[in-house]
């Protein structure tokens, strides 16, 4: 069962390449922010992958959901900031 979670984790890694490229070269402002966004969710499901291999799962779940709500709130306002300031549409 250790072996499942660990080549999803495996798995998990190299899409978060996909996501740092599009962070990394993102046409727009809000494109990157979306891929750091990206990250942060699979970054989440690693945390929750480490808590199920180490057997405490109810710890790390806390943990996790902690890190989506400061992920969410972050990108929501870093988009709605560039919005504002008219910074979306440029490099």
């Amino acid at each position: 069962m250790d072996t499942i979670f660990l080549y999803s984790a495996v798995f998990i890694s190299l899409l978060m390449l996909v996501s740092l490229y599009r962070t990394a070269a993102g046409p727009t402002t809000l494109d990157r922010l979306m891929g750091a966004n990206a990250m942060g969710t699979k970054t989440m499901v690693l945390i929750l992958f480490l808590g199920t291999a180490f057997g405490r799962l109810d710890m790390f779940v806390d943990i996790a959901l902690a890190y989506a709500m400061l992920n969410f709130i972050s990108v929501l306002a870093a988009s709605r900031y560039f919005l504002k300031r008219g910074l979306a549409d440029k490099l």
